[in-house]
């Protein structure tokens, strides 16, 4: 059985790899834009997102595995997506300094043929020391952190405005790799589906 990454996302990207798993990349052509999930509810919302980008890949592939996800940002009831600009994505960061936020990840396995849909989330809450405004400028200006929630990715230079985080550390990245092989393993098709695709 054929396994399809729904994103573009090279940390998840990077994650599946890691796993040893064989996959495909098609990106969803969903327009999150679209989404009437309840904002004040971060883990419904990130899993509607994940599940409508994976049925929008499993239209078309009905007999593959199809993997959605989409990761948010989320503090005192707001939802720091993807910054626009250098602006946005300032006023993110400053809006996240000295302070605890929630990263979400939703997940989203479909099997169309099947009739396999499974959904799940994982957070994790990440600490901020005080951030300075020339630290903020510098990792702007040098990652231009312009394709990641909350306008910054862990993995890179931003690990060191990281108090500390209490949860998955793969899940800040945008995979909750570990929790998604451990719901596959409870499933036989999906396990069958994982470990035919193991790369030995």
């Amino acid at each position: 059985m054929t396994i399809i990454l729904a994103s573009k996302s090279p940390r998840r990207k990077y994650l599946l790899e890691k796993s040893n798993l064989n996959f495909k990349i098609l990106e969803s052509d969903f327009c999150e834009k679209n989404n009437s999930t309840n904002l004040n509810r971060p883990s419904s919302y990130c899993k509607e997102l994940a599940r409508l980008k994976s049925l929008e890949i499993a239209k078309n592939f009905t007999n593959a595995l199809v993997i959605g996800a989409d990761t948010i940002v989320y503090k005192d009831g707001i939802i720091y997506n993807k910054p626009k600009n250098k602006k946005e994505a300032i006023s993110h960061l400053k809006a996240l300094s000295n302070d605890t936020h929630t990263v979400y990840t939703g997940v989203s396995l479909n099997i169309k043929s099947k009739k396999i849909k499974l959904s799940f989330y994982e957070k994790t809450y990440v600490t901020f020391y005080k951030l300075n405004d020339a630290d903020i400028n510098f990792y702007i200006n040098k990652y231009k952190p312009y394709d990641k929630a909350g306008a910054y990715g862990i993995q890179d230079w931003s690990m060191i405005f990281v108090k500390s985080i209490n949860g998955c550390f793969n899940n800040v990245i945008g995979f909750p790799i570990s929790k998604f092989y451990k719901l596959c393993s409870k499933n036989q098709t999906l396990n069958k589906a994982i470990k035919s695709n193991q790369i030995l």
